[in-house]
């Protein structure tokens, strides 16, 4: 069965040692795990590191059988079958018959066609799968009102679908295909599943702390499932721009109690806004009239940017919540698929370059 693990990494630039753009591919595809930052480490990628280079790209389309590659590659026969199978599973070897033997050959003859034969395997199957958020994933018009919390680091599995378990639905075995559940959950455990159904089905942003409360788990079990639905382009972090007046009124009216005028204007930060705000924000809390909406008020010409400067000089922090990254189904997919698209075009401009310096080399 296709399977095959795809992280973005930043390109080797310039580079055209071998060792360090294969290191940087087997690392981009998931199918190794370094000890190190260093892609030109050489045991960095360990045993398919060595198949590669003693074996498959030697000779791409030799037909290499288990046998062979372990006596080149001072591997264990059990130990280049695991391997081999990681590779058959991603989709760059090939495999036939040759009378008793399975042989092995690198898909296309180069790794610029490998990767681009995956290529073409895991945009088809993620399409598929990401067609299938439609059992759970509403449509809203006003999910996306907010702006987005920045960038994220790619990164997402891909799977044709498996065999569904004893107790699954589609959606347990959809969430558990794209790494959703991660490397190490238990039989039965579907929090991850509980968490993309409910922000599938919410049209506003929902904070980690909410989750946790109604779903009784702890907050660093939320936080690491959500941070994998981020990173695999599903969900986005927001900034919960509501909360903002009901914090602020909060913050200024402790710290005004606790430290002081000058305080709130030096290190509380009010004296880097404009004078006229400031101004009203110190008089309404002497006064003692200020309000959440009167807050709301007064900061409506802030740049959010600087209402979260404010926030953390009076002792608070921004609140966020987490959403589907899209009004629909269709745009949650097309965010996935446009970061999918880039990851495999580096994938191929290094296996492109792989290649030439194999050339080159000889």
């Amino acid at each position: 069965m296709f399977r095959v693990g795809i992280v973005e990494n930043p390109m080797p630039a310039g580079s055209r040692d071998p060792e360090v753009l294969l290191n940087w591919i087997l690392d981009t595809m998931t199918l190794v795990r370094r000890k190190s930052e260093d892609w030109a480490d050489e045991d960095g990628s360990g045993a398919l590191g060595r198949i590669f280079r003693e074996a498959l790209l030697v000779d791409p389309l030799k037909g290499w059988d288990t046998k062979e590659i372990g006596e080149v590659c001072g591997l264990s026969q059990t130990g280049t079958h695991h391997q081999m199978m990681k590779l058959r599973e991603s989709g760059l070897v090939a495999t036939d018959n040759n009378g008793k033997w399975h042989v092995h050959v690198l898909r296309g003859g180069s790794m610029k066609a490998a990767i681009s034969l995956v290529g073409v395997q895991a945009k088809s199957l993620l399409e598929m799968r990401l067609a299938e958020l439609s059992e759970f994933v509403i449509d809203s018009e006003t999910r996306m009102e907010n702006p987005s919390d920045g960038d994220f680091v790619f990164s997402i599995r891909i799977s044709e679908p498996r065999p569904r378990r004893d107790g699954d639905d589609s959606i347990d075995s959809l969430v558990e295909d794209l790494g959703l559940k991660g490397g190490r959950a238990k039989e039965g455990d579907r929090i991850a599943k509980k968490l993309i159904c409910e922000l599938g089905s919410s049209h506003n942003p929902i904070t980690i702390l909410s989750l946790a409360e109604r779903f009784d788990e702890s907050r660093s079990r939320v936080q690491r499932s959500i941070e994998r639905m981020r990173v695999a382009g599903l969900v986005e972090r927001v900034p919960m721009i509501e909360r903002i007046a009901q914090d602020v009124f909060a913050g200024i009216s402790r710290q005004y109690d606790g430290r002081g005028e000058a305080w709130l204007m030096t290190r509380g930060g009010l004296g880097r806004l404009d004078d006229k705000i400031s101004s009203r924000l110190l008089k309404e809390v002497k006064e003692g009239t200020l309000s959440i909406d009167k807050v709301q008020k007064i900061l409506s010409p802030v740049p959010l940017e600087e209402k979260r400067v404010l926030l953390n000089t009076i002792g608070g922090r921004m609140p966020f919540g987490y959403r589907m990254a899209g009004r629909n189904v269709d745009e949650v997919a097309e965010r996935v698929m446009r970061r999918l698209d880039r990851t495999l075009s580096r994938l191929i401009t290094i296996a492109d370059r792989l290649d030439e310096c194999l050339v080159s080399k000889d």
